[in-house]
């Protein structure tokens, strides 16, 4: 694991607990399934580029999908 793994999965569990707390509020499920999943996946992917593009996929899906 490196530094820019680290800084990467920072920023992606950062913008995953948003994601999770909004989804949480506004009582919506794909906001919040992205969030957790967001939070998640830096446990678990150690390629730094399968990381990055899977991170922007997961931020994506709630602005794409229009999920209630």
């Amino acid at each position: 694991m490196t530094g820019t793994t680290l800084l990467i999965g920072l920023i992606t569990g950062s913008v995953g607990s948003g994601f999770f707390i909004y989804g949480k509020k506004q009582r919506r499920w794909l906001p919040m399934l992205s969030g957790a999943l967001l939070c998640v996946a830096p446990y678990f992917v150690e390629n730094l580029t399968l990381l990055v593009c899977l991170s922007i996929v997961l931020c994506t899906v709630p602005f794409v999908i229009k999920g209630d």
